[in-house]
C-alpha cells in the first residue's frame, strides 16, 4: 500500500513538473520578454533633460510592467502585437499622448515637485514584429534655483528602469523597480554608489535574470539536477557551469568577448537538448560530460553579458555591481535546484522508479522545449 501510495505520488509530481514546463516552455516560445527602460538625465542651466529608451508599445497598451514578465500573458497582448507592426508616423504621436498623462506619475522633486514636459518623441521603424524595438521619449523640467539634489520616483506598473547622471563626476547609476524613488542625487555628482551598495543593488537584477526570466538558464540547470539527485555529480556539474559562466560573464561585460545574440542564443538552446538527452542514456556522471558542461557555460556567461548590456553597470563600481551580478544569477540557480530537490527529489529521489518515472519524462520535456527553441531561433 505504501509502495502503491509512493508510486501514485511520483506520477502527480512528475506530472506537475511536465505541465509546469510545458505551460512555460510554449509561453517562453511566443515570449515578447520584458527589458527595463534606460534613463539618461543631465542637468543643464538648471534644466533637467531625461532621455528614457523603452518598449513604447507596452507602455501605450496598457500592460502592468511590475507584474508581467512577457508581454504575451497581460490581457493587452493583442493590442501591443498590433502596435509593434505600427510605422513611426502612427504610434509615435500615440506615445506623446500616452507620455502628457503618465507624465504626471513619473515624480521629480528638489525641493518642491518638478513637473516635466515632452520635448521630442523618436520610434524606430516597424521592423521583425517577435523582436522589440527602441523608442525615445525626451523629457525635460525646470529646477528651482537653489536646488542641490533631486529624486526620482519610477512610477508604479512601469516595470524596472536603468537611471543613469551624465556630465558629472562619480555620477549616480540605479536600478529601480516600479512603486521605488532613487533617494536624493546631488545635482553636481556625487552620489555614485558605494563599492557595497553596487554589490548589493545589482544582486537581485541578476537572481531576476533567473527567476522568474531566465527559463532557458532554468532548464539547463534542471538537466543538471536530473541526471542523478545525489550531491556529487550534481556539485561537479554545478560548479563547472558556475566556474565557465563566470569567466564570460566578465569577459563580455569588460568589452573583452562580443558575440553575436543570433549565434549565442541558438547555442545555448542546443546546450539544453543535450544535457536532456544525455540524462535518458547515461546513468551517472562522465568526466567529458563535466567538460561539455563547462563549455556550455561559457554560452550562457555570453547570455548573461548581453543582459548587462542593455543597462550597462555603473562605471565607478564596476566590480562590486558585475560580482552582485553573478552572486545573484548563482543564488536564482541554487534556487531552481532547491525547488526540484524539495519538489521531487526530497520525497522520491530514492526510489527505485525515480529515474523512469520523473527524471527521463521530465528529461524528454526539456529536451523537446530546448528542441523547438533551436528551431525557432534558427529558421522561425
Amino acid at each position: 500500500m505504501t509502495n502503491s501510495l509512493l508510486l501514485r505520488g511520483m506520477k502527480v509530481a512528475c506530472l506537475c513538473l511536465l505541465s509546469s514546463l510545458g505551460f512555460w516552455g510554449a509561453e517562453r516560445a511566443l515570449a515578447h520578454e520584458v527589458t527595463p527602460a534606460i534613463g539618461d538625465f543631465t542637468i543643464e542651466d538648471n534644466t533637467l533633460h531625461l532621455s528614457l529608451r523603452l518598449n513604447a508599445e507596452a507602455f501605450v497598451a496598457g500592460i502592468d510592467l511590475d507584474t508581467h514578465q512577457d508581454t504575451e500573458t497581460a490581457d493587452q497582448a493583442g493590442d501591443y502585437d498590433l502596435l509593434r507592426a505600427m510605422p513611426p508616423g502612427e504610434l509615435g504621436p500615440m506615445l506623446r499622448l500616452f507620455a502628457e498623462d503618465w507624465l504626471k506619475t513619473l515624480e521629480v522633486e528638489a525641493g518642491r515637485p518638478v513637473p516635466l514636459l515632452v520635448d521630442e518623441v523618436r520610434v524606430a521603424p516597424a521592423g521583425d514584429v517577435e523582436l522589440p524595438r527602441e523608442s525615445v521619449l525626451s523629457l525635460s523640467g525646470e529646477l528651482p534655483p537653489l536646488a542641490s539634489a533631486l529624486t526620482i520616483r519610477w512610477p508604479e506598473g512601469a516595470g524596472a528602469v536603468v537611471l543613469r547622471q551624465n556630465g558629472v563626476e562619480e555620477p549616480f547609476t540605479g536600478y529601480i523597480q516600479g512603486g521605488e524613488s532613487t533617494g536624493p542625487i546631488a545635482i553636481s555628482g556625487g552620489s555614485a554608489l558605494s563599492p557595497a551598495e553596487a554589490f548589493t543593488s545589482y544582486i537581485p537584477v541578476g537572481f531576476d535574470h533567473i527567476l522568474p526570466k531566465g527559463l532557458d538558464h532554468i532548464l539547463f540547470v534542471l538537466g543538471l539536477f536530473f541526471l542523478s539527485t545525489r550531491l556529487k555529480p550534481l556539485l561537479w556539474q554545478v560548479s563547472a557551469f558556475t566556474v565557465a559562466h563566470t569567466i564570460t560573464l566578465a569577459c563580455g561585460a569588460l568589452g573583452l568577448v562580443t558575440v553575436n545574440p543570433a549565434v549565442v542564443e541558438p547555442l545555448i538552446a542546443a546546450s539544453i537538448v543535450f544535457v536532456a538527452v544525455e540524462n535518458i542514456f547515461a546513468r551517472r556522471l562522465h568526466s567529458w560530460r563535466t567538460v561539455v558542461i563547462f563549455g556550455f557555460g561559457l554560452l550562457h556567461g555570453l547570455g548573461f553579458a548581453s543582459v548587462l548590456g542593455e543597462f550597462g553597470l555603473p562605471q565607478a563600481q564596476f566590480i562590486p555591481a558585475l560580482i552582485g551580478f553573478n552572486v545573484g544569477v548563482e543564488l536564482g540557480q541554487l534556487t531552481v535546484i532547491a525547488l526540484a530537490y524539495l519538489l521531487v527529489g526530497y520525497w522520491f529521489g530514492g526510489h527505485p522508479k525515480y529515474r523512469g518515472r520523473v527524471a527521463i519524462p521530465a528529461s524528454v520535456t526539456i529536451a523537446l522545449i530546448g528542441s523547438y527553441w533551436f528551431v525557432e531561433r534558427v529558421w522561425l
